[in-house]
């Protein structure tokens, strides 16, 4: 007999949970499986699984378990209501980082008299999520992207392209790029690697074995990349910008020091996300 939709739930919840995965992976896999909105997926309960499709599922979750992520299985992950593609070379977006390109938009409007041309760039892209969603949300900036990794660089260029974001991208370390070229830009954001690497252990293997290294990790206290960014920043910004940071719950306090340092005289706000944490720095100029 086929498996109905909520038997098939059920048994995945079940089982993820005895295996001490995300008990909602059942849902997104199934969904992504039958083409199936959320809403869809729950007025059809009783929908029986063709047989193929059920082998799919059980074998998706099979992977999960065994520490594929599922946005790797699904091949994207949502992020700012567009899906972004994913694979091993680049982070998988967070909602909380959503929040860091909400914040933007919102500062970048109060702070700016004029929006029209301003200059963007976004450090250490990965799939380019932030990037292009500020290009998307705001077409007037210009913006342009960069990665350490030319293969996190292949997969922003794809996303960006197939949902029509208009951004340059560029290889390289941090700033570098742009220093030698003498850009200079009025937006500067990164979610950039902030996890210390003494808590390599304690990360979920779904996470330490399948994104890269050089997204995850920031040193043994995590905050190397903001050091470096407060050092090379005063060459990339004019007199009136703003510069935005996503980090690690727990490291406000020590980012906004950082750029404090390197700008003396700006607003530096340390920003919580929805969830009550220190999670973004915003340093205005």
């Amino acid at each position: 007999m086929p498996l109905k939709v909520f038997e098939a739930l059920k048994w995945a919840s079940s089982y993820l949970k005895k295996k001490q995965r995300d008990e909602n992976a059942g849902e997104l896999l199934l969904r992504h499986l039958m083409k199936l909105d959320r809403s869809q997926l729950f007025a059809n309960q009783q929908m029986e699984i063709p047989v193929e499709t059920e082998a799919e599922f059980k074998a998706a979750v099979e992977a999960h378990i065994s520490g594929t992520p599922v946005q790797h299985l699904m091949g994207y992950e949502e992020f700012y209501g567009r899906k972004f593609h994913v694979n091993e070379h680049v982070l998988i977006p967070r909602p909380e980082t959503e929040e860091l390109v909400y914040e933007t938009l919102k500062r970048v409007k109060r702070y700016f008299t004029a929006t029209a041309g301003l200059k963007l760039v976004d450090i250490g892209t990965g799939s380019s999520a932030i990037a292009s969603t500020m290009k998307l949300e705001m077409p007037e900036l210009d913006v342009s992207a960069s990665d350490i990794s030319e293969d996190a660089l292949k997969m922003a260029r794809e996303n960006a392209a197939r949902l029509g974001a208009e951004v340059v991208f560029y290889q390289g370390d941090l700033l570098q790029p742009f220093i030698e070229a003498g850009s200079t830009f009025d937006i500067v954001l990164s979610n950039p690697p902030y996890i210390p690497n003494h808590e390599k252990e304690e990360l979920s293997d779904v996470v330490r074995d399948h994104e890269p290294h050089t997204a995850l990790f920031g040193g043994e206290d995590g905050l190397d990349l903001y050091r470096r960014f407060a050092e090379e920043l005063p060459a990339v910004v004019g007199d009136r910008a703003i510069i935005g940071f996503e980090f690690g719950a727990g490291q406000g306090e020590s980012v906004k020091e950082i750029m404090k340092k390197a700008f003396p005289m700006a607003e530096v706000e340390v920003v919580f996300d929805i969830n009550g944490k220190d999670r973004m720095v915003f340093c205005e100029l």
